[in-house]
């Protein structure tokens, strides 16, 4: 059976205490989990699109060579292949990390 509603409470409560990331949903090569670095955040960069909902906290996304501000509800985008990576986030960021296909794959 396929969960129709996730609360983020309850993904965040799904992390082990040394995970970042859980996935909560797939569906078919679109997937979504909640993403929660410790201190810093380390990634490689992403064979899919990614789309980032800020559920708490605020910090800094660095896109390329681009920094900006950002805070809780707000949406980030990052295009496959790019590097990017948070910064100078408070302790009790999460987001939602949302997969899909590149423009580039459709």
């Amino acid at each position: 059976m396929t969960n129709h509603v996730v609360s983020y409470k309850m993904a965040l409560a799904s992390l082990a205490s040394d995970e970042r990331y859980a996935e909560v949903m797939r569906r078919g090569a679109l997937s979504a989990g909640v993403y929660a670095p410790h201190k810093t955040d380390d990634q490689d960069p992403h064979e899919e699109d990614e789309f980032y909902v800020v559920l708490n906290g605020s910090g800094f996304f660095v896109v390329g060579e681009d920094r900006e501000p950002f805070g809780p509800g707000d949406l980030l985008f990052v295009e496959a292949g790019v590097r990017h990576h948070f910064e100078d986030f408070t302790p009790d960021f999460a987001v939602w990390a949302i997969f899909c296909p590149s423009s580039d794959d459709l």
